[in-house]
């Protein structure tokens, strides 16, 4: 391909395309309004590849197992990012949690069994209330809004700040998030996510919290800075309010487990969209002619990005799909 690449949207799925398809030598743009106001913004950056799926989903477990493999190497091309992997630990606070937290383990990469005390052996403040969980030493982390600052520095001038209500002459990638809707009428809908970050004593955590209690998920992720994100709800609206029960529902779940976290500083309530399909799998590949669609990654975006800015720049270079996107046409709900 030797006319320009035109990528509409800069949130992290994008960038990293039009990274990608500038290492490989192409005339890239990127057109994206520069507000942070993308699903990115408020992910924890979590790189749990088994933990993401649900049953049934193996074409999408596949695609998740084969990014995160691929996530050192692309952290290793952008500086600091905040890529950590201490690894992760599953915490049930009551035995039906653990029951809970037990049936999962068999989609996980090789969850190590661990009783309360432990835990607590890794983990001083965890509550000792806990009854059990494991060790995830495959599941690990890094910080999206890193991510995107260093992939905006990278392309540089190539991040043009202009709104798209129509798509652009071709070549064109359409990246939007929620906003391929608009643009397509695919079907892409936005899953408002709260997400919550405390500041704490650096060194209070140091593995991810993956949280089951009493029938409750929550997520508690670590940053050598001190911050901690807490996450999230999961509700199919598009509103952007920030409710009471939603953050009380968070911060109980997440000093249930950790009750020194009650003591944190609540730095920071965000509120952002995650872009779903019907089965919340993304939509990958050609759509038309001369326009690739990548969108729709709902939880998985930060996950997702290496993988998919491989295969969509492959694609976009050679014009041949790979494999590994034929369960993800964008056309397959027409």
């Amino acid at each position: 391909m030797t006319s320009p690449l035109t990528v509409v949207g800069g949130g992290i799925i994008g960038l990293s395309i039009a990274w990608r398809c500038a290492q490989r030598g192409l005339d890239v743009a990127v057109y994206d309004e520069g507000r942070d106001d993308g699903a990115w913004y408020a992910a924890a950056g979590m790189l749990a590849a088994a933990g993401e799926t649900a049953f049934g989903q193996e074409a999408l477990s596949a695609l998740l197992l084969e990014s995160s493999k691929r996530w050192a190497g692309f952290a290793a091309g952008l500086g600091s990012l905040g890529y950590d992997r201490t690894g992760a630990l599953d915490v049930a606070l009551t035995s039906d949690d653990l029951a809970s937290a037990r049936r999962m383990w068999g989609y996980r990469d090789g969850p190590q069994p661990l009783a309360s005390s432990e835990l607590r052996d890794l983990e001083p403040a965890l509550s000792p209330r806990v009854r059990g969980g494991a060790l995830l030493p495959g599941d690990h982390q890094v910080d999206p809004r890193r991510v995107v600052a260093a992939l905006r520095s990278a392309l540089g001038d190539a991040v043009q700040p202009r709104r798209v209500d129509t798509i652009p002459d071709g070549p064109v990638v359409i990246a939007a998030g929620i906003g391929t809707a608009a643009l397509t009428g695919l079907p892409v809908r936005p899953v408002k996510g709260l997400v919550l970050r405390l500041r704490a004593e650096p060194g209070l955590l140091r593995h991810v919290i993956n949280g089951y209690v009493d029938g409750r998920h929550v997520y508690v992720v670590p940053r050598a800075d001190g911050d901690i994100i807490v996450g999230a709800t999961e509700e199919e609206r598009a509103d952007l309010t920030v409710t009471a029960g939603a953050v009380l529902e968070l911060l109980r779940s997440a000093t249930d487990l950790v009750p020194d976290l009650a003591e944190a500083e609540l730095t920071e309530t965000v509120v952002r969209h995650r872009p779903g399909t019907p089965d919340n799998a993304p939509l990958l590949g050609r759509w038309r002619t001369d326009v690739i669609v990548a969108a729709g990654h709902h939880r998985n975006g930060v996950l997702l990005a290496p993988i998919t800015a491989d295969l969509i720049a492959d694609l976009v270079v050679t014009g041949r799909p790979d494999p590994l996107l034929d369960a993800f046409a964008p056309g397959r709900f027409a």
